[in-house]
């Protein structure tokens, strides 16, 4: 019979898991303090925060920013940040997914003992994601989701008076991001996605202390830390485009183990030409949130809703840009029965 592997670290207890990102034989116990070591070195090497600050915590209920609440409270505390920390959720609307997920925000709250604030698309926009997948189809609804859920996350934290926001990130979405940026030739997010902290010119901070953390050793940690999330996946997910590239990255990974941490790098180090021109910040005339256009892509994706032309918001998001400058009405479509009334970009926060 083969002898106990016994853990690479303290060598005394036999070892519970290899570990997916540096192949180490580890006992439970070095493990968890390895990765909670490893995020403690990366938010000191970036700098991420200075004390005093009050930094909201993007808290989806999912593994990732569970992981990050219990893990950035922890070292809060262990390693004095004096960082004030709340956590900050978006309810798009989506029956049977968010609902569900935020029961489970709500029980990590408990644990935590951190405040819970919670931002809706119906109370934005006016428009719930349930509502919006029926108004435009199977396609494209994560186009309106991502757009929406990062202002809605912007929204709520200055309403907070948060210095930044903290996100779950981990390095398997990084990679996934500089993957589908440079599919798809988008020189300027390929340019900014693999950066830990991003922010500047107006637009509040976000950083991401789970960047190089991988996914199958977050969920490792939460299983042993016996950390409660939701695991189930978005109904309106298998659409995305982020799923060809996330089966893309896993093929990678299994031929070559390290592909994950090598597209980071990759990203980090990707340079772009001097001559490429990138767009110049100003401030949405409508809403008044960050945007490189007159318009913001959130405000233009809400006209398109609010006049039945959610397609076009998409494909030609020029042409209805360039209408709505000019005064002009387009023709609408509206379905039979909905609402076409337009929607207030007002903010209301639920506090629990």
């Amino acid at each position: 019979m083969p002898a106990p592997v016994l853990c690479a670290i303290c060598g005394a207890v036999r070892a519970a898991l290899r570990r997916p990102k540096t192949g180490q034989a580890l006992c439970r116990a070095c493990f968890v303090a390895a990765f909670e070591a490893e995020v403690h070195g990366t938010i000191v090497a970036a700098r991420l925060f200075r004390a005093g600050e009050t930094v909201a915590i993007g808290a989806s209920g999912g593994k990732d920013s569970t992981v990050l609440a219990h893990v950035l409270r922890l070292l809060n505390q262990r390693h004095g940040y004096g960082l004030r920390l709340l956590l900050l959720s978006v309810d798009e609307g989506i029956a049977g997914y968010r609902d569900d997920s935020l029961d489970a925000v709500r029980r990590n709250r408990g644990r935590l003992g951190l405040p819970l604030h919670v931002v809706s698309y119906q109370e934005l926009y006016g428009w719930s994601m349930d509502r919006i997948a029926r108004h435009v189809g199977p396609r494209n609804n994560c186009t309106f989701c991502g757009v929406f859920r990062r202002q809605a996350l912007d929204r709520g934290a200055a309403l907070l008076g948060a210095d930044k926001i903290a996100t779950g990130h981990n390095a398997d979405d990084v990679a996934e991001t500089v993957l589908m940026n440079f599919l798809r030739g988008d020189v300027g997010r390929l340019r900014r996605c693999a950066e830990i902290l991003t922010g500047g010119e107006g637009a509040l901070p976000r950083c991401k202390p789970l960047k190089h953390a991988y996914e199958k050793e977050i969920v490792l940690y939460a299983y042993f830390q016996g950390l409660d999330y939701f695991s189930t996946e978005c109904v309106y997910a298998p659409n995305a485009y982020r799923g060809h590239a996330r089966a893309l990255l896993k093929d990678l990974e299994a031929t070559r183990p390290s592909a994950v941490a090598d597209l980071v790098h990759s990203g980090e180090r990707l340079a772009v030409r001097e001559d490429v021109r990138m767009p110049t910040q100003g401030t949405c005339r409508q809403c008044g949130y960050l945007s490189s256009q007159p318009l913001c892509k959130a405000c233009v994706l809400l006209e398109g809703l609010n006049r039945g032309l959610p397609r076009l918001a998409i494909g030609k998001p020029g042409r209805l840009q360039k209408a709505l400058l000019d005064g002009e009405k387009p023709e609408t479509s509206l379905r039979e029965g909905e609402d076409s009334r337009p929607a207030s970009q007002g903010s209301k926060i639920l506090d629990f």
